[in-house]
């Protein structure tokens, strides 16, 4: 574990445009840098790099964050390996703290785990070149697959002896523990009387199961005798390394090609993977003996946005691509699907027709999912109108689960052509849809918050445990009118918390009264009047992020700190992160020709009356947006009332309420209805 004071330094002697300009080509544009968007396809340079505040944002797609967060982005880093990273660039020395006996043990058990998966992959791998067994029974197997040495070596796969316990006692002898070999799944441990120890895999061609850094994690082995009770395919169980639904085959060997073609397909098998990056279609993946989940197309999405699915064409393979294109777009993922035609998967594809086919197969017949899933719903219903309305009813859940707004357009205008159904009739069903799965996200996530806050505080044994945090606030249409109707004060709450981030440090001057009551002049922290004037009202923020931040900088300020753009920026919590970063980032700088061509003074949004004036308008505003809240919420409770003694009570307090709202009208200088 890298310390915290190291951290601190690493990211203190961190200049962001030097790491950021080892990956992008940026230009000095005032006192930032830009650059076209290493995250997105653009012509005109849009990510801008600020090296006062250590952030970088791109004003067109909304990637932001600070140096680590970047390295994370795009090299696919972890945090400790981004900071270990920008440690070795400029030479400070990490001396990592030494964990406490129960993390020293959980580590070593990990350690111990690796250590065993990789050996045993190198014994498999040296068996199915070097032991007559292996030779003649795992590699003619292979051989009969068409698979080259080169390909069979690039993926690590060997041959586990046909033998009750030659892995185990081989293992044992090399210095392996039996523990460490059961808890690997490579061994099982039976009781019955005498203990036995035998092999999992014995008698299969092995394929290894790598994580992204090359990592073996597990095994899945292939039995080649026709018996007819055993598994034509047993896979590694669950372990402290490895959970099959976060894994996905062929990773390792796959992402840089996915990362480069920004495409990744997606098939079934182990086979089929191996065939593909055999056939010149080096980014492709499978699931690991398991239904696609939501962990694995998260990581396919560090790589890419883009996935084709290229599953067999018959009815299983069809009805796992239906489940998998919700599955992807849930998941903010554009999706393509080739299917093959019946009796054919990718690896037989390649064997009759050959590599060039194939990577031409794949690009011609790549179909967008309103295309693939229509065809496939519509062949279902044949004529009958029940089946072809509840098609319809079908493509608009699905269409529904898109997130950009232009996309979504466009596929229910193809919707509407082939399903023969009015574009507009599709498109309020997508609306409705769209609705009812924001309100129900929201309804979990009020669920899940309940019963968090209804969980008992952790022990100091137990530890603190890092709640899951909400997500930043949306930035698409549809996400801001999302938040509107469940965050009423969304844009006056987002404008207090940036000026904190902003200028919280900043002083700026407000009129008071000495003891005898005469007019003086005082400095205050930004960050003391808009924390102090909130806390006197007890205001609080609908959106539990914002909120998050607000108790955070009320804490720093109790302590008698005073949080920096750094705080912040470089916050532990990538949410919290990524906001900062957004916030803190400007797209726009005065040009000097204002003032030296034209002799036109234009005030500096850091101008200290500038932000004076910010801070008193923003303030009220909030209270006035909060103000109508209360009133909205004392009409709607009138409207349900039937007692003459609440009705009295609520409509005094709207008198009050609109009473305030009046004050704070006029000090806003507006008219007040």
């Amino acid at each position: 574990m890298i310390p915290p004071d190291t951290i601190q330094r690493i990211l203190d002697a961190t200049h962001i445009e030097e790491v950021i300009s080892d990956f992008v080509s940026l230009r000095r544009r005032g006192a930032n840098y830009m650059g076209c968007c290493p995250f997105h396809n653009e012509k005109t340079p849009s990510f801008s790099v600020s090296p006062s505040r250590g952030i970088f944002k791109c004003f067109g797609c909304g990637e932001a964050g600070n140096a680590v967060h970047f390295l994370m982005k795009h090299e696919h880093f972890s945090y400790p390996d981004a900071l270990r990273y920008l440690a070795n660039k400029y030479g400070i020395e990490i001396k990592e703290k030494e964990l406490t006996p129960e993390e020293q043990r959980a580590q070593t058990e990990r350690d111990t785990l690796f250590h065993v998966s990789e050996f045993a992959q190198q014994h498999f791998a040296d068996l199915l070149f070097n032991n007559d067994d292996g030779r003649n029974i795992g590699l003619a197997y292979f051989y009969e697959r068409q698979l080259t040495d080169d390909i069979i070596r690039k993926f690590g796969l060997g041959y586990c002896l046909d033998q009750w316990d030659a892995f185990t006692k081989h293992a044992l002898a090399s210095g392996y523990s039996e523990e460490a070999l059961v808890k690997s799944g490579l061994t099982i441990r039976k009781d019955e009387g005498e203990k036995r120890l035998y092999d999992r895999f014995r008698g299969r061609v092995m394929f290894p199961i790598f994580n992204a850094s090359g990592r073996v994690l597990g095994f899945s082995g292939r039995v080649l005798t026709s018996e007819k009770t055993a598994a034509k395919y047993v896979n590694s169980p669950d372990s402290e390394i490895y959970d099959k639904s976060h894994t996905l085959y062929g990773i390792f060997q796959a992402k840089n090609a996915i990362a480069r073609q920004d495409l990744c397909y997606l098939v079934e098998g182990n086979i089929d993977v191996i065939s593909m990056h055999q056939s010149g279609l080096e980014n492709t993946v499978a699931s690991c003996g398991t239904s696609l989940t939501k962990e694995q197309i998260r990581l396919i999405k560090r790589y890419t946005r883009n996935v084709s699915l290229m599953y067999d064409g018959d009815p299983p393979g069809v009805k796992a691509a239906i489940r998998a294109i919700d599955l992807l777009l849930t998941e903010g993922m554009k999706v393509r699907v080739v299917l093959f035609p019946d009796n054919d998967d990718p690896d037989s594809y390649a064997k009759k027709y050959g590599s060039e086919q194939i990577q031409t197969f794949a690009k011609e017949n790549a179909v967008d999912f309103v295309r693939f899933k229509t065809s496939v719903l519509m062949a279902q219903a044949g004529n009958d109108p029940i089946r072809l309305s509840e098609a319809t009813t079908e493509m608009v859940k699905t269409i529904a689960l898109v997130s950009d707004l232009l996309e979504r357009s466009e596929y229910i205008r193809k919707c509407s052509s082939i399903m023969k159904v009015a574009e507009e009739t599709i498109a309020q069903s997508v609306a409705r849809a769209i609705l009812q799965n924001k309100q129900k996200a929201f309804d979990e996530e009020q669920r899940q918050k309940e019963t968090a806050e209804k969980q008992p505080e952790p022990t100091a044994d137990e530890g603190q445990q890092t709640p899951a945090q909400p997500q930043p606030p949306a930035t698409s249409t549809e996400g801001k009118q999302f938040l509107q109707n469940f965050f009423p004060c969304e844009d006056q709450e987002k404008k207090t918390i940036s000026l904190l981030l902003n200028h919280g440090n900043r002083t700026i001057t407000k009129p008071s009264k000495d003891a005898d009551g005469n007019d003086i002049y005082e400095e205050f922290y930004v960050a003391a009047i808009v924390v102090g004037d909130l806390l006197a009202d007890n205001i609080k923020f609908d959106n539990p992020l914002f909120q998050r931040i607000f108790d955070e900088y009320t804490e720093q300020l109790q302590q008698g700190l005073l949080p920096d753009d750094s705080h912040f920026v470089n916050h532990p919590d990538d949410v919290v992160r990524t906001l900062a970063a957004s916030m803190l980032a400007q797209p726009y700088t005065i040009s000097n020709k204002w003032s030296d061509k034209y002799h036109i003074s234009v005030p500096s949004p850091d101008d200290q009356n500038v932000i004076a004036n910010d801070v008193h308008d923003s303030i009220l505003n909030l209270k006035m947006k909060k103000l109508d809240q209360k009133i909205s919420e004392a009409k709607a409770k009138i409207k349900n009332t039937t007692d003459n003694d609440d009705l009295i009570i609520l409509l005094g307090q709207i008198k009050q309420y609109e009473q305030v709202r009046m004050a704070i009208g006029k000090e806003l200088n507006r008219v007040i209805t």
